[in-house]
């Protein structure tokens, strides 16, 4: 039997309230992505999620599996020869402490998978629900009350001055409102939790009309807390629509025929509602104003092309923007999508795409090497669908940075936890024998 067989037909078991409580807290440290500097070179990053993440994975270790601990080994090893292989052994010091922070990243992740795996679906997803209403209100609170007063001076004790968001004029102009930023660094990080959580619940809710609900998750957060990130959350329906919702289903070739259908709906409706919501932000797009447009999606883009003519094999190595420094440069002033007054204080800030960064870090060669070994230790943790997955992870990517993060590998791995659970939860609902509802549990073997 296999380990895939294995999660798919363990019965769920309820997680205690400490289990939960974890599970909340490292859900905070995503949110809130604060930092605590261990020494002057290594950043303890997401540091609430750090804690909650070992916690869990000591008190899952009996859980743990020969094979998963030598696929995360494996991984590991691979980033190492990659970070060898890397141009300049000058910066070797940088990228070990990138390797450092990414297996961090890994390690707690995986400790919250194992704990996943344990979960009923209805306490996951009123934890997740639980998330996404708190935010809601708090965002409310924040732009219609006092809140917002005492959210700056928490963020200003927090957050290190150059990280924190100073560009409300932007915000007025664009959507003619501050965003709120609620405890966090500024408002992208609201929307990505907001959009990263919902789409958790989305797949873990057992509601019959979660669809619609989720929809209205959707509404609800463009009124609330507007910002192009939002339209994800569409995008996010489409693999759960077609990878995951109804699998192993008896009908299954109608039901994923209908999905598909239905994702093919969800994505015009994705065109209309970005077309029509963010029409400034739009404009401001094609004139080529839009400076974080340029280092989230076409700047990483254009960098990562470059990495591909000149260090096709191991790219800039982690964390290698030191080393690329003038290769970035040289790549921006030749775009004609980057204006010359835009200020570049720092070449990590300006790119901000955790996806495009897994290419510019590894090059050509290492990035599909590393792809391959992903997917191979995700299958040996059984997950049902390993393009789902990648998939959460690529629409994701295109609202977040820092790749050595653990926001990037949480969103991987959370995606694999919560795959197993859905699956798990239909293949039980249509295989269950029809006998098991009349005899008694004593006579079942």
């Amino acid at each position: 039997m296999t380990a895939a067989t294995i999660h798919f037909e363990a019965p769920a078991r309820r997680l205690t309230g400490f289990d939960l409580a974890l599970i909340a807290l490292f859900l905070l440290g995503l949110y809130l992505g604060v930092s605590l500097q261990i020494t002057a070179k290594i950043p303890l990053t997401c540091a609430p999620s750090g804690l909650a993440g070992l916690i869990l994975l000591w008190r899952r270790r009996d859980d743990i599996q020969p094979r998963h601990l030598a696929g995360l080994l494996g991984v590991v090893a691979l980033y190492l020869v990659w970070i060898l292989l890397a141009t300049n052994l000058a910066f070797l010091s940088k990228r070990f402490t990138g390797l450092v922070q990414l297996t961090y990243g890994l390690v707690i992740g995986y400790g919250l998978f194992l704990t996943l795996l344990r979960a009923e679906r209805r306490q996951l997803a009123n934890i997740l629900l639980g998330f996404c209403l708190f935010i809601i209100v708090g965002c409310l609170l924040e732009s219609h009350t006092g809140l917002r007063a005492v959210s700056d001076k928490i963020r200003e004790k927090i957050y290190d001055s150059g990280v924190v968001y100073d560009a409300d004029l932007r915000d007025q102009l664009l959507y003619g409102r501050i965003r709120p930023k609620l405890f966090t660094s500024e408002p992208s990080a609201v929307t990505f939790a907001y959009t990263h959580y919902c789409s958790i619940w989305l797949v873990v809710s057992p509601w019959r009309w979660k669809l619609l609900i989720y929809l209205g998750l959707v509404g609800l957060a463009m009124v609330v807390l507007p910002g192009p990130t939002l339209v994800l959350m569409l995008l996010l329906m489409i693999p759960y629509l077609v990878l995951l919702s109804g699998s192993n289903s008896r009908r299954s070739t109608t039901r994923l025929i209908g999905m598909i259908a239905l994702s093919v709906v969800v994505l015009g409706i994705t065109v209309v509602v970005g077309q029509t919501l963010f029409a400034a932000r739009l404009a401001e797009l094609s004139r080529g104003e839009d400076a974080s447009f340029f280092y989230r999606f076409t700047g990483p883009m254009l960098v990562t092309f470059d990495m591909f003519r000149n260090f096709p094999i191991a790219g800039a190595g982690l964390t290698g923007e030191p080393f690329i420094t003038d290769n970035v440069m040289n790549v921006y002033m030749n775009s004609p999508s980057f204006q010359s007054a835009w200020r570049i204080s720092r070449i990590g800030d300006v790119l901000t795409n955790y996806f495009w960064l897994h290419w510019i870090y590894l090059g050509l060669v290492g990035g599909v090497v590393m792809f391959a070994a992903l997917s191979a230790w995700l299958r040996m943790l059984g997950v049902p669908s390993v393009l789902y997955c990648w998939a959460v992870w690529l629409i994701l990517g295109q609202a977040s940075g820092s790749y050595v993060g653990p926001k990037t590998w949480a969103v991987l791995l959370i995606a694999a936890g919560t795959s197993i659970l859905s699956v798990r939860a239909v293949r039980e609902r249509h295989t269950a024998p029809r006998w098991q509802s009349v005899v008694p549990a004593r006579f079942a073997t």
